[in-house]
């Protein structure tokens, strides 16, 4: 059984949602999304890929630039064959990837029922074939992600500091959300980008550190003389970690606003969704699993000690003032 307990007390507005079961025929399910939407992010994946492929390029040409000068060409051309191969298998297995990279364990009915029984009626309310599979971090901090190439191949992991801060309609809300970003696709563009900046973040830092260990490459420019190019690949490998950041902010923001809008279709309770925020953004518990490559896909930004007005400015995440202002207008 699940240990954790929800409240059952309705909402005010809950009142309006009882029917008559005896005479109350469901509608048929309906294509509630927009096809535009998932077009854009299908096409948004496809340039993810391709800018990634050639930032990658540009990064490993730097370094043999600076290292070897003599074999520049041929590690970049090296290079673009593997930034293809990791682009192709990250949009098969991205999902796998951040889920063991976020500690995910599957969750099954019998520990978390309540969990998996939403999932399943909200697949019915958004039309989608079947339900996410349903994923837990063990952690304290309130947050969820949903991952995943389509619907057919989808996730929702939610923390166990979710499962227990919130009440049931406020999850309910907060699983809305991320069911949302599975039928429009979010969760492809989202998840891929998550794998491929995290490889050109990681990339670009232990390049810099080999520089700064080896005294910034100097027997290399003396064997090549120096000059404007490893000037230039100096300044693409600073300029590679800044450029990862703008990639993450392809996954735009306003997707968050058009989740939290097809949330309150599902749900019918924008007040769900709106408390949900509320407790995650009052709470200043950091989501240890959490990384830059990741942190976008979360529901609310979980990297509670990164604050400051640069890291608003690159943030992928709408202000939550914003988010809960919208909610309460509806």
């Amino acid at each position: 059984m699940s240990h954790f307990a929800f409240n059952q007390d309705p909402p005010p507005s809950q009142s309006a949602r009882v029917i008559d079961e005896e005479h109350y025929t469901p509608p048929p399910p309906q294509r509630w999304l927009f096809d535009d939407q998932i077009r854009a992010n299908v096409r948004g994946t496809v340039l993810l890929m391709i800018v990634f492929a050639l930032v990658l390029t540009g990064i490993v040409w730097a370094v043999g630039e600076l290292f070897a000068p003599g074999y520049a060409y041929i590690m970049a051309i090296v290079a673009a064959i593997v930034a293809f191969v990791t682009s192709y298998y990250s949009f098969y297995h991205s999902d796998e990837i951040v889920l063991r990279l976020s500690r995910a364990r599957p969750a099954t009915k019998d520990e978390f029922p309540y969990l998996i029984n939403t999932l399943e009626g909200l697949t019915l309310a958004a039309g989608l074939p079947q339900p996410p599979k349903a994923y837990i971090i063990d952690d304290s901090a309130p947050n969820a992600f949903a991952t995943g190439r389509d619907p057919d191949h989808a996730a929702i992991a939610v923390t166990t500091g979710l499962l227990g801060k919130l009440n049931r309609y406020q999850l309910e809300g907060v699983l809305a959300h991320e069911m949302s970003h599975v039928a429009n696709r979010d969760v492809l563009l989202s998840t891929v980008a998550a794998v491929l900046v995290g490889m050109i973040v990681l990339l670009s830092d232990w390049t810099l550190r080999t520089l700064f260990y080896s005294g910034g490459g100097r027997r290399s420019r003396s064997r090549s003389g120096g000059g404007p190019l490893v000037l230039v690949a100096l300044l693409a490998v600073i300029l590679a970690p800044i450029i990862a950041q703008l990639l993450r902010l392809a996954v735009s923001r306003n997707r968050e606003y058009l989740a939290d809008a097809h949330a309150v279709k599902l749900t019918r309770y924008p007040d769900g969704l709106a408390g949900a925020l509320e407790v995650i953004a009052h709470d200043h518990e950091p989501l240890e699993v959490a990384n830059k490559a990741t942190a976008h896909l979360y529901i609310a930004n979980p990297l509670k000690e990164h604050g400051g007005l640069m890291n608003a400015l690159f943030s992928t995440h709408p202000p939550i003032e914003k988010r809960l202002g919208r909610l309460r207008a509806m």
